[in-house]
């Protein structure tokens, strides 16, 4: 018998797969399928583990294996931060048992507290870790097991609370995105001619502030630019009907879902997204190559959503508005702008394209298996 200090990992064989850890939001979600893509195109077994949330995309990813484990993420008041602690406690103990069976060759941790269980688990059994780090601020989450993580993937050159001592084993992958998201950079940005599409993303929750703003917006354009919108936007399934009474009374036509499933599809047709600047939407805006203006989620105590816009910001690439300040007719102003100087736009994209790195996937597909 071995003492604790002396714990070996489990035996792993050589078609042991790779564990891929995550958050059940799209931020979290998203980078890891992205990942499990290539490790499974090299013929590497993939396995996923997530909360309850997360098994809303399993339909979509049949091949994957899916492991639910008990996990709270972070909410205000005593109570709540005990049940927290608990589920986490709870939900580390059943992956303890999981990686005892699966024997994975690595676990690799996506962020969010339900990636906490199987990456704290992994790091009392001796298993390898990575996390993988999508926004420009370290997470609550990838903080609390960074110090045992073998290596440490960020999306930024420049990732904020990241401790100088840890910075040995940090490297830049870039923050992996579908392959079909890849290829809509791959072809020449069009800018637009008798139609403009506006792409609105509200991150995994939607937002309400894009039903009510981005209509009355578009409103305000001038006749001959408000005939060419056409739109495709995420709502929140409450908002809805308003949006569409608002786009009807427009004569503007728009789809709105509550969660678009063919995001690749209409990035490509887009002639600008306006979203919320979650690391995903970051990314995919950038590796796509299409003009942004972001509109960052204003109660994240790090303000990452602002960071994470502003590395397109800063390459002409995006621009970004406050949501304490967004108005209509802020908005409207921007629109008609670039709608007028489509070579803007165009520069935009080319400028988009250039800032992130579109290979990710496969950057921290090497720095895993190289391990």
């Amino acid at each position: 018998m071995t003492s604790d200090g002396n714990r070996q990992p489990p035996a792993s064989s050589d078609n042991a797969p790779v564990l891929l850890s995550s958050g059940g939001t799209g931020g979290h979600m998203f980078p890891a399928f992205a990942l499990a893509g290539e490790l499974k195109a090299r013929g590497i077994p993939v396995a996923l583990v997530t909360d309850a949330r997360g098994t809303k995309y399993q339909s979509q990813y049949p091949d994957i294996p899916f492991h639910v484990v008990r996990a709270e993420t972070l909410r205000a008041g005593l109570v709540a931060k005990l049940r927290m602690v608990a589920e986490l406690l709870i939900g580390t103990g059943q992956a303890f048992a999981m990686l005892l069976k699966m024997k994975p060759r690595v676990v690799v941790g996506f962020g969010g507290y339900p990636s906490f269980p199987a990456v704290l688990a992994a790091q009392a059994l001796r298993i390898p870790t990575v996390l993988h780090e999508q926004n420009a601020v370290l997470g609550r989450a990838n903080k609390l097991v960074a110090a045992g993580a073998t290596k440490i993937a960020l999306s930024l050159p420049d990732v904020a609370a990241l401790p100088e001592g840890w910075r040995g084993k940090a490297i830049v992958t870039g923050n992996p995105v579908r392959a079909e998201i890849a290829a809509v950079g791959q072809q020449a940005f069009v800018p637009p001619t008798d139609t403009f599409n506006i792409l609105v993303l509200g991150g995994s929750q939607g937002a309400s502030v894009f039903s009510s703003v981005v209509p009355e917006a578009i409103g305000l354009l001038p006749a001959d630019l408000k005939k060419k919108v056409r739109v495709v936007q995420q709502c929140r399934a409450a908002d809805i009907a308003d949006a569409r009474h608002a786009y009807d009374l427009l004569g503007i036509n728009a789809r709105l879902e509550t969660f678009i499933t063919d995001v690749p599809a209409q990035l490509a047709a887009c002639h600008l997204l306006i979203g919320r600047s979650g690391a995903s939407t970051v990314t995919e805006a950038a590796v796509a190559g299409r003009p942004a203006i972001f509109v960052p989620y204003p109660h994240h105590k790090d303000q990452q959503q602002k960071v994470n816009a502003e590395v397109l910001v800063r390459a002409n690439a995006a621009l970004l508005a406050e949501e304490k300040t967004l108005t209509p007719q802020m908005l409207a102003k921007e629109l008609e702008n670039l709608m007028q100087h489509p070579a803007l736009l165009g520069s935009m994209a080319e400028a988009a394209r250039k800032t992130l790195p579109a290979d990710a996937s496969k950057r921290l597909a090497d720095a895993i298996l190289g391990l």
